[in-house]
């Protein structure tokens, strides 16, 4: 699949995925991969983390957008700003006001269950109705809010009869279940628990929500090297230094030897698992190189958005 294409099936990209995974460092990947392709993009960031400005050597995201990269906005939404945003468009602009000095907004907004999570979405829907960019990714938070982010709106249906908050759910459902304008991006970790919970929250995202899934983005992945644990030996460690004219003495081949058999033994099982999704969750996969620095800059996204187009290129 041409990375153009993916970019513009649908409207909305929703990236989740558990907590740990690298979804954040996912989201700024699509974004800058999607810029390069001439479109425009904006993050929207729902938790209120750092970690996306920091990926994009900026500081940390706030509610008015702000540029992050050539093509690519980004800010963050709040249930309160959002439910102040909505207040104010509906003629109740004083009300929202007085609502903010007298800290009502954020009993309002708790009053409902799932009424923070449609806030946020249905100013995602707005943002996509009013074609803020030609490409929104959202961060979403982490697996196990992930479901009721994404359910609180079907929930409120069933819940509420009539009102302005059902129509604002009746939307969000719409834009959700409509594969032109929202799909949802898992990504997860080539190890057993984040495979068997991305297997899980799949199910659930389809059954609960009706959400298209795209492809599962498998990240962190060691590349592949003609090594085997049972290669992996002082010996062969210290021919290989010979070959490049290195001494290194015994305890150092033993070590080597030891750091070799680990990240061979770690190769096969991350290939095991990532199997084991495939097996499990009959999605496509775009796996992720596993980055050896000590941080996530925009340097490493560039390289992670390399990868993510040759991997989309074999869906």
């Amino acid at each position: 699949m041409e990375l153009a294409h993916f970019c513009s099936t649908s409207r909305v990209v929703i990236v989740a995925g558990k907590g740990g995974v690298g979804k954040t460092t996912v989201t700024a990947t699509l974004a800058v991969a999607a810029a390069r392709t001439g479109q425009s993009v904006l993050i929207v960031e729902v938790e209120g983390k750092s970690g996306l400005a920091t990926a994009f050597n900026r500081p940390a995201l706030g509610y008015e957008e702000q540029d992050l990269a050539p093509g690519i906005r980004g800010r963050t939404l709040t249930p309160d700003a959002a439910l102040r945003d909505w207040l104010e468009s509906n003629g109740l602009k004083r009300i929202s006001k007085r609502l903010v000095q007298t800290g009502a907004l954020d009993v309002i907004a708790t009053a409902v269950p799932g009424m923070k999570d449609i806030l946020v979405l249905g100013k995602v829907k707005s943002l996509e109705q009013a074609r803020a960019a030609d490409l929104i990714i959202v961060d979403a938070p982490a697996a196990g809010h992930a479901l009721t982010f994404l359910t609180s709106a079907r929930g409120l249906l069933d819940a509420v009869a009539v009102g302005p908050v059902r129509k604002q759910a009746a939307d969000v459902v719409e834009m959700l279940s409509d594969p032109a304008r929202c799909q949802v991006l898992l990504v997860t970790l080539p190890e057993e628990t984040p495979v068997n919970e991305a297997v899980d929250t799949a199910f659930a995202i389809e059954d609960r929500v009706g959400v298209h899934l795209g492809p599962v983005v498998v990240n962190s992945c060691y590349p592949e090297l003609a090594l085997t644990a049972a290669s992996a030996t002082a010996a062969a460690a210290q021919a290989d230094a010979e070959l490049v004219g290195v001494f290194v003495s015994d305890h150092e081949a033993a070590d080597l030897a030891a750091a070799a058999a680990f990240r061979a033994e770690r190769t096969t099982i991350q290939l095991a698992q990532a199997d084991r999704l495939a097996q499990r969750l009959p999605l496509p996969q775009i796996r992720l190189p596993f980055v050896f620095t000590s941080e996530i800059g925009f340097r490493e996204i560039e390289i992670l958005a390399d990868a993510f187009t040759s991997g989309l290129a074999e869906v």
